[in-house]
């Protein structure tokens, strides 16, 4: 027997990767929830689309109808809730709440939800693990601290395992173009090697990140969906890629690819770092999950030469 998953966001950044890895899975069967009609990828033909609003019960008591997982990404993203903070309570965390009940109603077992390595704060610094107290601080991240209590309460009285990723920065090639996502710092500077000719940072690039290939993302989310219930302990999981990473060094290994990939090295312009100025210290632990036997087995290169072929297939003008 196949497993039903339900993802939200579906075609989304992170969705769309996600769905695409999982489809070839052969254990699950794959209902894709859209916010409205799509073109559907070839790769994921062979899935049902359901159309879902996080405000609206009755589209998700529809949803989850037979449903044995749920993955739930649909949100608005770090852009939009800075712009609406009232709508982004309303969608990421009243609309998460909307969704539990709805899987709660229909008997579905297991509820991933993906929240944000930034409920620990901004900037993020020194060592975070999941015992790190959670200080949100922007609207993107506030909601998804004030969703994450609702799926901890339904994993704390056992309606179903509630499990919540708190996950770093995520890179890679989108599975469509048309995934709004190019101010990602990745595929920002991909699509400006292609455009431009050149990368040209609106900082000084010393700020350090975590970074997590979106393949890592979608095989973790795999392992999650089979990892036994005696392992789920608090339901709650770092997600990183153990690639802390100034911003300068994202943007000189995509000039190395650009060598490879378009046999030119385009040129790095930012401004001039201040006297005295450093890099932040950061080590996002994920020590938690490799203890349920999860291995991130991505590859960073692989990842910018599959965005800067996408870049060069959809935006090279000449």
């Amino acid at each position: 027997m196949s497993t039903k998953v339900l993802i939200t966001g579906a075609l989304g950044y992170l969705g769309g990767r996600i769905a695409d890895y999982l489809a070839n899975q052969k254990e699950y069967e794959l209902l894709l929830g859209l916010r409205g009609k799509r073109l559907i990828p070839e790769s994921l033909s062979s899935s049902r689309c359901v159309t879902i609003d996080l405000t609206d019960s009755a589209s998700l008591e529809t949803a989850c109808r037979g449903i044995d997982a749920i993955v739930h990404l649909a949100a608005l993203n770090e852009i939009d809730s800075s712009k609406d903070p009232e709508l982004a309570l309303q969608i990421n965390g009243a609309g998460t709440l909307k969704l539990l009940q709805a899987a709660e109603y229909s008997g579905v077992k297991r509820f991933i939800y993906f929240s944000t390595a930034h409920v620990y704060g901004a900037p993020l610094v020194g060592t975070i693990t999941e015992t790190t107290f959670a200080r949100p601080v922007h609207p993107y991240a506030i909601t998804h601290r004030t969703a994450e209590d609702f799926v901890f309460a339904a994993h704390t009285r056992k309606s179903m395992e509630g499990i919540t990723v708190r996950l770093s920065n995520g890179f890679g090639a989108p599975l469509t173009s048309d995934v709004n996502r190019w101010t990602l710092v990745f595929n920002d500077l991909c699509r400006q090697a292609v455009e431009t000719g050149q990368l040209k940072l609106q900082s000084t690039g010393l700020q350090r990140r975590d970074f997590i290939t979106l393949h890592d993302v979608a095989s973790g989310v795999h392992h999650l969906l089979s990892l036994p219930s005696s392992l789920c302990s608090d339901g709650l999981f770092n997600l990183g890629g153990e690639l802390p990473l100034r911003i300068i060094d994202v943007a000189e290994r995509i000039q190395a690819r650009c060598a490879e990939i378009m046999e030119f090295t385009p040129a790095l312009l930012r401004p001039e770092p201040e006297q005295g100025e450093v890099s932040n210290d950061l080590d996002y632990r994920i020590d938690k999950l490799k203890a349920t036997g999860f291995k991130l087995t991505g590859n960073m290169d692989n990842e910018i030469d599959a965005t800067l072929r996408l870049c060069l297939k959809e935006f090279r003008t000449s």
